[in-house]
């Protein structure tokens, strides 16, 4: 299912359920790159996360939090999970302490079940098959991102890595994605950026670019994301397929910038 909207707004009125108006893929068949979130919109690491988190709960003689319950959490990271899991949050004294051991335990266990959602690999294929030029931009931080990219096979694909350490501010600020923008080459209002969590649509936003809330993923426990004033939402990976193949291929964009076309 495909749910499109059109114009942009000012940064944080992605909090407004106002749904802009429908514009028929226009916003997209402008663009020339894609640029995507990573955990909730890529991959499916909630599996490998929560066993960091509750691995720490067991060793405390207490019963693993379901799955269930920490999966929309996945991507506010080791302070959504820890709070999830504990009850504890940045203010908390112990939170520091119990953060380095929620990193620790998931740096040694990044891929066991983490993988790339059903449908993913071929939308991928699909723009690489068209020469469509596509990166990631996360908040997760490069020592995570760039072994797990890695073993995810993307770390040969991707035109590149953006991860929450590589500017000096993470996602809602737009400064991730507009410097995703200048390494692939493109002009920020020809790229669209997909994400499953508030803070994706609101930085995209800021950045000047379409949007795509990817409602397959995690989306929090908050807003749902047909509240997030996104450009489109996709409700599944099949359903983002069809709409990124509106972003216009190498081929149509080397057309369309030929003279006298």
């Amino acid at each position: 299912m495909i749910r499109a909207h059109g114009a942009p707004h000012p940064l944080m009125n992605s909090l407004s359920a106002e749904s802009r108006a429908p514009d028929d893929g226009a916003a997209l068949a402008a663009c020339r790159a894609v640029l995507f979130d990573l955990d909730g919109t890529l991959a499916d690491s909630a599996p490998d996360l929560a066993a960091a988190v509750n691995q720490m709960r067991i060793a405390r003689g207490l019963a693993a939090t379901p799955l269930e319950r920490l999966r929309p959490l996945a991507s506010a990271g080791a302070r959504g999970l820890i709070g999830a899991a504990f009850g504890v949050g940045p203010d908390d004294r112990e939170f520091a302490a119990m953060r380095e051991e929620f990193l620790a335990n998931y740096e040694a266990n990044l891929r066991v079940h983490t993988a790339l959602f059903p449908g993913i690999d071929a939308l991928l294929d699909d723009l690489d098959a068209r020469g469509v030029r596509w990166g990631i931009v996360t908040n997760k931080v490069a020592r995570f991102t760039t072994p797990l990219v890695g073993l995810l096979g993307l770390d040969r694909r991707a035109a590149c890595v953006v991860s929450g350490d590589t500017t000096p501010y993470s996602k809602p600020h737009p400064a991730p994605l507009l410097h995703a923008a200048e390494a692939l080459g493109v002009d920020p209002q020809h790229v669209v950026y997909v994400g499953d969590d508030l803070r994706d649509i609101q930085a995209g936003d800021a950045a000047g670019m379409p949007t795509i809330a990817a409602a397959y993923g995690y989306c929090g426990n908050d807003l749902p994301p047909l509240s997030w004033n996104a450009h489109y939402v996709a409700d599944t990976a099949e359903a983002l397929l069809a709409l990124l193949r509106r972003v216009a291929s190498r081929a149509d964009a080397t057309n369309a910038s030929a003279p006298g076309a």
